[in-house]
């Protein structure tokens, strides 16, 4: 059986060769496409593990501060520091956007850069939001206009960034910091970053200014300085996207979070509830998505596969009429297509795993490449050329013997 094969497969290597690589390199956006599905789901969770939180604090019925937007006020942190079981609770503020790098050169365009702003508050290494390591520099020690950045956003130490208004020189910078959909971190000071967040620009101010003045109810002669109060108020909002909690040793997650839903009137995030929301709401239409181009790819697989094998055994008709003349079982004649359907597969595999390989560091997103779903994909590429010699098999079964002599 396995001479039949392997004679066969070598009188039309040629064919053999082009096919698997073609197949393999199928295989190959097949691997990459799990691949990136797995980099969006440790995306989320890395972003989780690198705020060092236990608990999120955010905006009641919202499911911020990553999958929705959340505003609470920046002075709710010290309530909740004093609730039984928080060790740590610190404000911070997420705001992706595009900021500038350097200084746009005359009579050109600001090269932008897509990225995740975050504030993180004053503290230092350990507090809650803060990059827990950096891969070269320091961490912000100003409180104003430094920043630490994530590599993938291609900022290097000393570089400039502009962030709305104002610029900031990188003096850290970080790895695998990113957030949920895979965008680098840059992380400044809280007030600065509330600023960017918050602030209203001035021709907003100017044009609030003037809807104050205009109205009779803040112009009252016996209370002087209401405008002022009012229009302060207006153009200045103290707001965070979250406090992010760290429990004491000791204390369960809800032990801590129920109290803090009940006195401060907020919603309260664990570990588990955070991930089912970054994985199950803020990435479920990708995954829904890349499931279907999955299904597509093995489709067109099964179809390239059943195609080729059906050529093969087409062109050798009439030998498979002369084996069976000669008193060739059955048997021998499908395990002989079979075989070269595998090996067809495993060439293919083998390629795809290769392509696969060396292209997920070329991508823009985090590829993530695990040894399951290789083994996986190995083993569904098999089940497919198998199923896709059973339509040669029965060809081949049919062939009369007689044909080996009919001319």
């Amino acid at each position: 059986m396995i001479s039949l094969a392997g004679r066969d497969i070598l009188h039309a290597w040629g064919k053999f060769i082009f096919t698997g690589v073609g197949l393999g390199l199928l295989i190959g956006v097949t691997l990459t496409m799990a691949g990136v599905y797995r980099g969006m789901v440790d995306d989320g969770r890395v972003l989780l593990d690198n705020s060092g939180a236990d608990l999120w604090v955010v905006q009641r019925d919202t499911l911020g501060p990553y999958a929705e937007s959340s505003s609470i006020p920046d002075d709710l942190w010290r309530s909740i520091r004093t609730m039984p079981g928080v060790a740590q609770a610190a404000n911070v503020t997420y705001l992706t956007m595009q900021v500038g790098r350097g200084e746009a050169e005359p009579g050109g365009a600001r090269v932008d850069v897509r990225a995740m702003v975050v504030g993180i508050a004053a503290g230092g290494p350990g507090t809650p939001g803060w990059p827990p390591q950096l891969a070269a520099g320091r961490q912000i020690t100003r409180g104003h206009y430094e920043a630490v950045a994530d590599l993938a956003s291609g900022l290097r130490l000393g570089e400039v960034v502009k962030i709305r208004r104002n610029h900031y020189t990188v003096v850290g910078l970080t790895r695998r910091m990113v957030s949920a959909s895979g965008d680098p971190m840059i992380f400044i000071p809280l007030k600065d970053a509330q600023e960017a967040q918050f602030l209203k620009d001035n021709d907003a101010v100017l044009m609030q200014r003037r809807r104050s003045e205009a109205n009779p109810a803040f112009n009252r002669p016996g209370v002087p300085g209401l405008l002022d109060a009012v229009i302060a108020a207006q153009t200045s909002n103290p707001s965070v996207n979250a406090v992010l909690v760290r429990i004491r040793p000791g204390y369960g997650v809800e032990e801590v979070a129920e109290p803090i839903r009940r006195w401060q009137r907020v919603t309260v995030y664990g570990r588990a509830q955070m991930e089912e929301i970054l994985v199950g709401k803020l990435i479920a239409t990708s995954a829904k998505q890349i499931a279907m181009f999955l299904v597509i790819l093995a489709a067109v697989s099964a179809a390239i596969v059943a195609f080729i094998i059906y050529t093969l055994t087409m062109d050798k008709i009439r030998e498979i009429a002369v084996l069976k003349l000669i008193g060739t079982r059955n048997r021998t004649i499908a395990a002989m297509i079979l075989q070269q359907a595998l090996v067809l597969g495993v060439i293919g595999f083998v390629v795809g795993k290769i392509a696969a390989t060396f292209a997920a560091p070329l991508f823009p997103k985090y590829v993530l490449l695990v040894p399951i779903d290789s083994i996986i994909g190995f083993c569904v590429v098999l089940a497919i050329c198998v199923l896709s010699s059973i339509v040669s098999i029965r060809l081949a079964l049919a062939v009369d013997p007689a044909a080996a002599i009919g001319g």
